[in-house]
């Protein structure tokens, strides 16, 4: 009978070859689960950034604006027109004065 050699030899290869195929089936899970991670954790940051973006939009929407400057100070005519009346009765004014003055009350 003869014995067959390399039957160690043999084992050893293919012990080899399965740790070999294990090894770069595990580096490719490996690289699909961080590629996965990598994903997720991109997508939750532009999640983030979009919720901050919208929460500045509203802030800046809700934000009260700006006092409206004030009424100019109602003139009442009547009164203006009785103090130049008086002033020109005084001899104060001049009667041109006393028109100019009534013109531009009136906004003629």
């Amino acid at each position: 009978m003869m014995r067959r050699r390399g039957g160690l030899v043999r084992t050893v290869g293919r012990t080899a070859v399965i740790a070999g195929t294990a090894s770069a089936v595990a580096g490719g899970v490996s690289r699909r689960q961080s590629n996965k991670r990598a994903a997720e954790q991109q997508d939750a940051a532009a999640t983030q950034q979009a919720a901050y973006d919208q929460g500045q939009a509203d802030a800046q929407a809700n934000q009260a604006p700006p006092p409206a400057a004030p009424a100019p100070a109602v003139v009442d005519t009547t009164a203006e027109l009785q103090k130049l009346s008086d002033m020109k009765s005084q001899g104060l004014i001049t009667d041109a004065e006393f028109a100019a003055a009534k013109a531009k009350l009136l906004g003629i």
